[in-house]
């Protein structure tokens, strides 16, 4: 049996009474004792810290860094500036989407790409395959620890605990700052739909990162089962649950994202929509799960669930399916749940709308 992965912060969150288990092959904490709803709204009332130390990071180098990276993900690079950074895509020859993520430009001939952690290996083999030899490619992951601090005080937190102005830093860019004699990346993005901040540190210095933030009385701790709820109200796929590489970035909605004039890999099948990933909205607190039918009123299946929840914030379940694309207007259906059949109706993404994009 393989031996679970284990953050610089595993034993805190053990200390303090978290709920721990397997996640993408690491023990990370579900939850604390306050439960998943109480994080889950502090997150949007307040700010909450997340350990997301199991994600990967690689950096890329070279003069012609920029060109062949363009042809290995769906990102345009021609548009993207020194210091911003962009979502995109890693698909197969077919379109379909093996991994999303997000890439870095920390200069003109130096990238980085955070990846999920589930899929880090064999990103790191594919996109090994596809770049020449001239481009340096450096497996930072295990020397980088991440964590997040999302909610509305998120900034004021940061200025705080940390004395750092980061006020200035537009939405999807970032700033690399010294603090306490290391070099700390912080990035205004997030996975919750508030205003939010990744922060980049190196890997033993995570907890001394973490304990910095956490002297704020405002900041509490939050688990993985807090951060799905947020994702899924900010409709934001999970891949490997709403993302695989059976469907394209098109057919997820991402068709205004697949803007790179690089012949790319994956390309001329990446804008296919066979299917569609829909949002629905469930009357009361039953939510539907993973796999759960979509059926039409009259009766035809049409596609299944993806992620399913009770929406805190909303006071109603939310959810996400696939659907046969010829059906994904339709206002109304029927979800199949293990004891009950749902009335759903089809809601435009996202549920909810924070303060991720507002003005500080």
């Amino acid at each position: 049996m393989t031996s679970l992965l284990h953050t610089p912060l595993a034993g805190w969150h053990a200390s303090h009474g978290a709920k721990m288990l397997e996640f993408a092959g690491w023990e990370m904490p579900i939850q604390y004792p306050g439960g998943i709803i109480a994080e889950h709204m502090h997150t949007r009332t307040k700010v909450s810290i997340f350990d997301i130390c199991h994600m990967g990071e690689f950096l890329l180098k070279g003069k012609s860094a920029a060109e062949a990276l363009a042809k290995a993900l769906t990102v345009n690079l021609e548009s993207l500036k020194p210091k911003r950074c962009r979502y995109g895509f890693l698909l197969n020859e077919q379109g379909g989407v093996l991994d999303d993520l997000i890439v870095y430009r920390l200069s003109d001939e130096e990238f980085m790409i955070v990846v999920n952690g589930a899929c880090a290996d064999k990103d790191k083999s594919l996109l090994l395959s596809r770049l020449p030899e001239s481009v340096l490619f450096d497996d930072a992951s295990a020397r980088t620890g991440k964590i997040d601090l999302q909610g509305p005080l998120s900034a004021l937190v940061i200025e705080a605990a940390l004395g750092l102005n980061i006020r200035d830093i537009p939405y999807f860019a970032f700033r690399s700052m010294p603090w306490r004699g290391l070099d700390l990346l912080v990035s205004r993005t997030g996975y919750t739909g508030e205003l939010g901040y990744e922060l980049y540190v190196p890997w033993d210095r995570t907890m001394l990162l973490w304990e910095a933030l956490l002297a704020d009385a405002r900041v509490k701790p939050a688990g993985l089962g807090a951060r799905d709820t947020l994702r899924l109200e900010a409709g934001l796929p999970l891949y490997g649950q709403d993302l695989d590489e059976d469907h394209t970035p098109a057919e997820a909605g991402y068709a205004a994202l697949l803007t790179s004039a690089a012949d790319y890999a994956g390309k001329a099948g990446a804008a296919r929509r066979e299917e569609a990933l829909i949002g629905l909205v469930m009357p009361d607190r039953r939510s539907a799960r993973h796999l759960d039918a979509v059926h039409l009123p009259s009766g035809e299946q049409v596609g299944a669930i993806t992620s399913g929840s009770f929406a805190p914030t909303l006071g109603h379940a939310v959810a996400l399916a696939w659907v046969k694309a010829a059906y994904a207007e339709r206002p109304d259906y029927i979800v199949r749940a293990a004891k009950a059949a749902l009335p759903a109706t089809r809601a435009d993404l996202p549920f909810y709308t924070g303060t991720a994009r507002e003005k500080l």
